[in-house]
């Protein structure tokens, strides 16, 4: 008889199968049949005077819905000393609205060993604030097996903060609980998130994931959403488009934009546009964000805007970023910093950074900086490194390299070169090395250049070419330098170009050598032409000189006077010649103006 008494307290939760309005299927039909040919069969052995039979039947009315007939059979299995039957009179005296009377019953079952109305019983206690009597007989519950008992006692013990909440929590799930399975799995996430830097996170996460599957499977949505995060994060996004899907098409709108995300990254804009609409009329703002973002780039800006303002609407804060960053692209910059400052203000770091570098470019320093700081102390790695910029500006290179630090500290590519270069200032070349490994590890060709650089700098001296120095073999500074040349650092280019000739690789050398004089180097363009010179195309050398010294390039100069005085042009190599003296340095000085006098006077005979 314990069992019925456990199935009635189903009743509590308001959770009844409805009768359908639809014709019965042959199956329903059979099964109505049945339960009716129960229920008179019963009725006789309960009007025969069998208690059991008075108990059934009056649960088998309560679970129709019908109290009137359920309370005489009920009240009669209880005098009789049915502990099941006084826990359903209870069930139904609480729905009647008695809820002291219902109490009574339900201690009398609980007594009796109930372990359903212990739970009733505890339940009760807690909603009128008795917690010593609510843990008390939930606990009486939960130690009987009972899962809601166990549930309610987790609940019970986590709301106090109790470290025993878990067991609790963990023996309703293990019994089948949803809700339990999905808390116990948020708590181990939770857990799991805050031992993420040691060997404890990924067990707890695991635990955590098989917890949320199995809420998710018993139709837990947040589960599922949960679930499909944890498998996207993992990269196995088929099932956790599934796991989105369900928790979706159940009414968790934050699955639904989550979905939506997971479909445009497959390229599938227009359904993911479906699913953020979904979500963002049920008053999601992050979905209603993305669909701003997405008829932004498709160039329709009004509706963008009625997306932003429909986010910034439902509470967030990056619906008046995205105005800001809209209205900035048109030219608005008055709209714009007012969107900024509204999101600045509810403590959007992005917008506080955006703001700031809008006074910043309309000369208001003194406006920018505070706005630079708020930012950057909430942890805007580039606000810190914009502070940097600022300090920097004004001389103040303590105080910049302070904020360089904090961004570099944080992973900002320029601000790891930017503290490179300062300890590289400061001799401290350790230091410097390290800054610039991170730099250049981030993709700063910069940082690649000057820590091959100083890579070199500590390789024994060799003699020295005029086309390159010899090396023999690979080196890390080449790679850095290659690295560098790769991403467009002229100077990287230059120097690659004269490593490879002195490998004597000469097509690699001109390779490059003409890759950095295209970008305007103009030492790109002087070793371009030396190479071609050595290779007997002294012409071509000639047009590559003429580009580098009309550049500024000194050498490039006098290899020009020289060509032209051999052959004769005089004036032209006296031209040359004086381009060079301007240009120097000083050797180039000094040899350009003996060939220039020399011109004069061979002009003047």
């Amino acid at each position: 008889m314990d069992v019925m008494g456990d199935k009635a307290t189903l009743f509590e939760t308001g959770r009844f199968v409805q009768p359908s309005s639809l014709e019965d299927t042959p199956d329903e039909a059979g099964e109505i049949a049945d339960e009716a040919a129960e229920e008179l069969r019963q009725r006789l052995a309960a009007e025969a005077g069998d208690v059991e039979a008075m108990s059934v039947l009056g649960a088998m009315l309560l679970r129709r819905g019908d109290l009137d007939g359920a309370e005489p059979h009920l009240r009669a299995a209880t005098g009789a000393g049915d502990r099941a039957a006084a826990n359903n009179l209870g069930v139904l005296l609480h729905q009647r609205g008695y809820a002291d009377e219902a109490a009574g019953w339900w201690r009398i079952a609980a007594v009796a060993g109930s372990a359903a109305a212990a739970h009733a019983l505890g339940r009760h206690h807690r909603e009128r604030g008795d917690e010593p009597a609510a843990e008390y007989w939930l606990r009486q519950s939960a130690e009987q097996g009972h899962v809601l008992g166990a549930y309610a006692l987790a609940d019970l013990l986590e709301h106090r903060g109790d470290a025993g909440a878990e067991q609790w929590m963990r023996a309703a799930a293990e019994r089948g609980h949803r809700e339990a399975a999905y808390r116990l799995a948020r708590a181990l996430d939770r857990r799991a998130v805050r031992h993420s830097d040691g060997d404890n996170g990924v067990p707890l996460l695991e635990e955590a994931e098989q917890w949320y599957r199995q809420a998710a499977a018993r139709g837990h949505r947040r589960a599922a959403l949960h679930l499909g995060a944890i498998l996207e994060k993992r990269g196995e996004l088929k099932e956790a488009g599934r796991w989105y899907l369900t928790s979706a098409k159940d009414g968790e709108m934050r699955a639904a934009c989550a979905l939506g995300f997971l479909l445009r990254d497959a390229g599938d804009t227009e359904n993911a546009a479906v699913w953020w609409l979904r979500a963002a009329q049920e008053g999601d703002g992050n979905a209603a964000n993305a669909l701003g973002a997405l008829h932004a780039e498709r160039g329709e800006t009004q509706t963008a805007e009625r997306w932003y303002r429909a986010a910034m609407d439902a509470g967030d804060v990056n619906g008046a970023y995205n105005l800001g960053l809209l209205c900035a692209e048109q030219g608005r910059t008055a709209q714009a910093e007012q969107w900024y400052r509204r999101a600045a203000y509810a403590g959007h770091r992005e917008a506080a950074n955006a703001l700031a570098i809008l006074l910043l470019r309309g000369g208001d320093e003194t406006g920018a900086e505070p706005w630079f700081s708020k930012a950057a102390e909430a942890g805007s790695v580039d606000a810190a490194f914009n502070l940097g910029i600022l300090y920097a500006g004004r001389g103040e290179e303590e105080a910049a390299l302070r904020w360089y630090e904090r961004a570099a500290a944080a992973g900002h590519t320029e601000a790891a070169l930017q503290v490179g270069i300062a300890r590289l200032r400061d001799g401290e070349e350790q230091e410097a090395e390290r800054y610039l490994r991170c730099a250049a590890g981030g993709g700063s060709a910069e940082a690649a250049f000057r820590l091959a650089t100083l890579l070199d700098a500590r390789r024994p001296p060799e003699p020295t070419h005029e086309l390159g120095e010899p090396v023999h073999q690979r080196s890390e500074c080449e790679e850095w330098y290659e690295r560098a040349a790769s991403q467009g650092h002229r100077r990287a280019q230059v120097r690659v170009g004269m490593l490879a000739a002195a490998r004597g690789d000469v097509v690699e050398a001109a390779r490059w050598y003409r890759e950095a004089a295209d970008a305007g180097s103009r030492n790109g363009a002087f070793n371009l032409g030396l190479l071609l010179a050595r290779e007997g195309s002294e012409p071509e050398a000639v047009v590559w000189w003429t580009r580098a010294a009309e550049a500024g390039h000194g050498r490039a100069a006098l290899r020009l006077a020289l060509v032209y005085a051999r052959q004769g042009e005089l004036a032209e190599g006296q031209r040359w010649a004086d381009r060079a003296v301007e240009l120097g340095p000083a050797s180039v000085t000094e040899r350009a103006a003996r060939l220039r006098d020399a011109l004069r006077q061979e002009l003047s005979a």
